[in-house]
């Protein structure tokens, strides 16, 4: 169990699609046991594996003090709509208003196998976009208008220098 390295915009296990998880092996439940300790470090809503740099779909969350992961996750269904401030582990530095569902459900398994299924509004339904995002190949700033875009990945690139 360790707080892992968060990896950060042009990494590219951040734009490469993340494998589905087969088997429950040890070193998937070591990768649980990561993903749960470095999303409970201060300041974070949701840690994806690939972000710390293991391409399987996987994403851990600390929504309101809840804690908890999630394995295999499939986005179901998004209704509604926000625009709010949004930034990313992987992009430090950056928030946008950024367009998404005002409610998200995903469903997924546990370590065990058993089915789990989160689902909410606000924060709750942001990060479920945002993680599942994470896991094909996506970030935030894809969904931002071109121009802002733009600006977002200069503003990036200037952080960075």
């Amino acid at each position: 169990m360790a707080i892992r390295d968060i990896r950060v915009v042009p990494d590219p296990v951040l734009r490469t699609p993340c494998d589905p998880i087969t088997d429950i092996t040890p070193a998937i439940r070591r990768l649980v046991d990561d993903l749960l300790d470095t999303v409970n470090d201060p300041g974070r809503a949701g840690v994806s594996a690939n972000q710390i740099g293991v391409s399987l779909r996987a994403f851990s969350y600390n929504i309101d003090g809840t804690i908890g992961y999630i394995l295999n996750p499939v986005l179901e269904e998004t209704s509604g709509e926000q625009y709010g401030d949004e930034g990313c582990l992987s992009l430090p530095g950056l928030w946008y208003k950024t367009p998404r569902a005002d409610y998200a459900r995903v469903r997924g398994i546990d370590l065990d196998g058993n089915e789990v299924v989160l689902e909410g509004s606000g924060l709750m339904g942001r990060m479920l976009q945002h993680e599942t995002d994470h896991l094909d190949g996506h970030l935030y700033i894809d969904r931002l208008e071109k121009d802002e875009r733009r600006a977002a990945m200069r503003r990036m690139r200037s952080l960075n220098a």
